[in-house]
């Protein structure tokens, strides 16, 4: 990446989580002050074989132009310097965990403002548990070696991953409920669950331990059971194939359209050949829905969704972007056409136009009209708008299954400011993955620390 790029794309807002770029920025400063390269192996044709830096120095041969002060450029020994880097790293996230300790205290109070984390990330969301940064650092460094890199320092991604452990760390003993985003999350982008999938096993461990489980999509199906049950097909075939109880099914959901369509898993009789299946039953609103959300007008809603369609059709245009627009009763969105890929800064593009646009309307709109919850995002390589969003997602299914803030997590993949994962922040515990992969990682994890009853088991 040239610097121009990073100045004018990376280091925008939208694509930069503060805290944890406040942690790599702590963390950069022992491997910059600290983290010396080993001494190099030289090739020395005088001697016809290989000498240490040392010997040069020593004996003045070979053709490098070493002196003696460049003995201060490398480390004389090697586990020293592994076991004084790892003790400082430690020190640091020790001190990031008691910030976090404090900042939640000071949220107690109802003065989150005042802690000194808040005052360095202004923007720093809630911490509904405890974070034990130092441990969960230790667990990564003994399976990506931060502290023996010379060269690399501690990343995005490690520090991303040290925060989801801590996270699985803390809330274990008394998690109750645990959401999904679905693409990238559960099953790769526009794919469905197949019955291999390494996760299934995880998600039923999940259920015997008594967690509420829910997938918490951006997906769309007005109260049509059969299009969530043929994109989680592999899923519910091997709930069917291990015929699992009535009362492990229950525990499983489907949030579909954001917040908007809510169905559980069961046993119902196929409408095909009369057999009973595993299947989905859709929950109507009223029994779920709190008041508000019941009170969003039809007029208003497509008011909303026509001024979204008509900024994306204005950005698809100044584009030229080859794509169709999808319209349904809850969402409005752009795929794109004809196997086309569209770039991540057009598709941002027209995330953040449309939401500028959306914020306008609805300030210019007056008090006479409800101002509706909506969410643009990126979808990889669409970008949709949907009525409501998953902050209102996971508190729906909260209050109905009366789970905490402190007893839920969800898991994503879009936890950037353009992404639909990143309101839950605000409503529970997060893990932030990137590919169904971290997700088999994360729930390994999680899954020893569960208790399963010994009915469940």
């Amino acid at each position: 990446m040239t610097s121009s790029y990073r100045i004018n794309y990376q280091l925008r807002a939208h694509k930069r989580d503060p805290l944890i770029e406040f942690i790599k920025g702590l963390l950069l400063t022992p491997f910059v002050l600290h983290a010396k390269p080993r001494k190099p192996v030289l090739n020395s044709p005088q001697v016809g074989g290989h000498e240490s830096i040392d010997t040069i120095l020593a004996t003045g041969t070979g053709t490098s132009n070493v002196n003696q002060d460049d003995r201060n450029d490398y480390q004389d020994e090697d586990k020293p310097m592994v076991d004084a880097n790892l003790q400082r790293y430690l020190e640091i996230m020790k001190s990031v965990e008691a910030m976090v300790e404090e900042h939640r205290r000071k949220a107690v109070k109802g003065v989150p403002e005042h802690s000194r984390l808040h005052r360095i990330v202004p923007s720093v969301a809630s911490f509904f548990t405890p974070l034990p940064l130092e441990a969960a650092f230790l667990v990564a460094n003994a399976k990506h070696s931060i502290a023996a890199r010379r060269f690399v320092p501690p990343s995005f991604n490690d520090i991303r991953r040290i925060l989801n452990t801590a996270q699985v760390m803390a809330i274990a003993p008394t998690l109750s409920l645990i959401t999904f985003d679905g693409d990238m999350t559960l099953y790769d982008d526009g794919t469905s669950f197949t019955e291999n999938s390494p996760l299934i096993p995880l998600l039923i461990t999940l259920m015997r331990a008594g967690l509420r489980v829910a997938i918490v999509t951006a997906a769309g199906y007005p109260g049509d059971a059969s299009k969530y049950e043929e994109r989680l097909m592999g899923l519910l075939r091997v709930f069917d194939q291990q015929k699992l109880s009535e009362k492990l099914l229950e525990r499983f959901y489907v949030l579909g359209g954001e917040c908007n369509y809510l169905f559980r898993c069961g046993w119902k009789k196929s409408e095909v050949t009369g057999e009973s299946v595993v299947g989905l039953t859709y929950i109507h609103p009223e029994s779920y829905q709190p008041s508000d959300m019941l009170a969003w007008k039809h007029e208003e809603i497509q008011e909303l969704l026509d001024v979204a369609e008509e900024n994306l059709k204005r950005s698809v245009s100044a584009m030229n972007l080859k794509t169709m627009i999808l319209r349904k009763s809850r969402a409005v969105g752009i795929v794109p056409i004809g196997g086309t890929k569209i770039a991540r800064e057009q598709l941002d593009e027209c995330v953040l136009s449309t939401q500028q646009r959306l914020l306008e309307y609805q300030q210019m709109s007056g008090p006479s009209k409800t101002a509706i919850p909506f969410c643009v995002f990126n979808g990889g390589n669409d970008v949709f708008v949907d009525i409501g969003n998953k902050l209102i997602g996971v508190q729906v299914l909260q209050t109905y299954l009366g789970a905490a803030p402190e007893a839920t997590v969800h898991v994503g993949d879009q936890f950037l400011s353009t992404g639909n994962d990143f309101a839950t922040r605000s409503s529970c515990c997060t893990l932030w993955i990137i590919s169904p992969e971290e997700t088999e990682g994360v729930l390994k994890e999680l899954t020893p620390l569960l208790t399963i009853p010994a009915e469940d088991a």
